[in-house]
C-alpha cells in the first residue's frame, strides 16, 4: 500500500512486489521478492519492479539446483549463490540505469526475498537480500525479531546467519557468517562486487509459525511500538489465516509517526 506521505504529496508507491512459482508437484519452489526504490529519486517506483524482475529471472534460470541445495540443507551453497544473484540482478540495474542516462544511484532499489520449497515434507524458509527492513516471526502468540545483522564478526560465532549450520536452545537450525570469503558461485558466472552488505538466513518453520517479511514502511513501526505488535498478535495467531481483506486491513493499521509505503508478506505453516 502507498503510504500516507506519498499519498499527502501525489508520488507513486515505491514498494513492488513480485511472486514466481518455478517447476512443478514437490519440486516446485516459490519465490517471493520485495523491492523498495531510493527515496525521492523521480523513477523509484521503477527501478523497484525492475529488481523484481531480474532477481525473478535469475532465481527462475537457477531454480532446480536450489531446490536441491534447500533440500539437502547445503547452506554455504545457497548463500553463495543467492549472493551471486543478487548481485548480478542489481548490477543490472545499475547497467540500465548507465544505459538511460541515469544516475545508478538514483536508479536503485533495496531486495529482500523469500524461498519458499513446495515439499511439504521440506520445512526450511530461506531469505536473503540487500538493504533494511524486517523479518519477523510469530511462534505462540510472541513476536520474534529474526532479521539478520550485517557486521564483521569477531570472536566466536554469533547464532542466527550465514553459513555452516548450528541450533538454537529452541531447536532451530540455523546459520552462522564466519568471515569466510564466498566462494565462486555455483549458480551463475560471478558479478561485480557488491556495493551493500548481503543478508541471508535459513530457519526450519513449526506448525503454526507465521513468518513475516516486509519493507521498512511496517518494520520500524513493528519494532518501535508494543501496541501494534499486541493488535497483529491477536489478529494472526488463530488456527486459520485471515482472509485477504482483513490482512490488508490488519497491515494498514495507521501507527501515529509512521507515514512510509508498506508491503508485507506472511507465511502461514499448516
Amino acid at each position: 500500500m502507498r503510504g500516507d506521505s506519498a499519498r499527502y504529496r501525489g508520488e507513486p508507491r515505491r514498494d513492488a512486489l513480485l511472486t514466481a512459482r518455478f517447476g512443478t508437484g514437490e519440486r516446485a519452489l516459490l519465490l517471493v521478492a520485495l523491492a523498495t526504490g531510493t527515496r525521492t529519486a523521480p523513477r523509484s517506483h521503477l527501478a523497484a519492479a525492475e529488481a523484481c524482475r531480474w532477481i525473478g529471472r535469475a532465481v527462475g534460470r537457477s531454480h532446480e539446483r536450489l531446490v536441491d541445495d534447500i533440500r539437502a540443507a547445503r547452506r554455504g551453497d545457497l548463500k553463495s549463490g543467492l549472493h551471486r544473484l543478487t548481485d548480478r540482478s542489481l548490477g543490472r540495474l545499475r547497467a540500465g540505469a548507465v544505459e538511460q542516462g541515469l544516475d545508478p544511484d538514483d536508479y536503485a532499489a533495496t531486495l529482500r526475498c523469500l524461498l519458499l520449497p513446495a515439499d511439504p515434507d521440506c520445512r526450511t524458509r530461506v531469505f536473503f537480500g540487500v538493504g533494511t527492513g524486517g523479518l519477523f516471526r510469530l511462534r505462540d502468540g510472541v513476536w520474534q525479531d529474526i532479521e539478520p545483522e550485517v557486521a564483521d564478526v569477531t570472536g566466536e560465532p554469533v547464532v542466527g546467519f550465514g553459513s555452516p549450520p548450528s541450533e538454537t536452545p529452541e531447536g532451530d537450525r540455523l546459520t552462522m557468517d564466519l568471515g569466510i570469503p564466498t566462494p565462486p558461485s555455483p549458480y551463475e558466472p560471478a558479478p561485480a562486487p557488491p556495493r551493500e552488505p548481503f543478508r541471508f538466513r535459513t530457519s526450519v518453520a513449526r506448525p503454526g509459525d507465521t513468518l513475516l517479511m516486509c519493507g521498512t514502511g511496517l518494520a520500524e513501526p513493528l519494532r518501535g511500538e508494543e501496541e501494534l505488535r499486541a493488535h497483529l498478535s491477536g489478529r494472526w495467531s488463530g488456527p486459520e489465516p485471515p482472509g485477504l481483506a482483513a490482512f490488508l486491513a490488519d497491515t494498514q493499521v495507521r501507527v501515529k509517526g509512521y507515514a512510509d509505503d508498506r508491503t508485507a508478506v506472511a507465511v502461514w505453516e499448516a
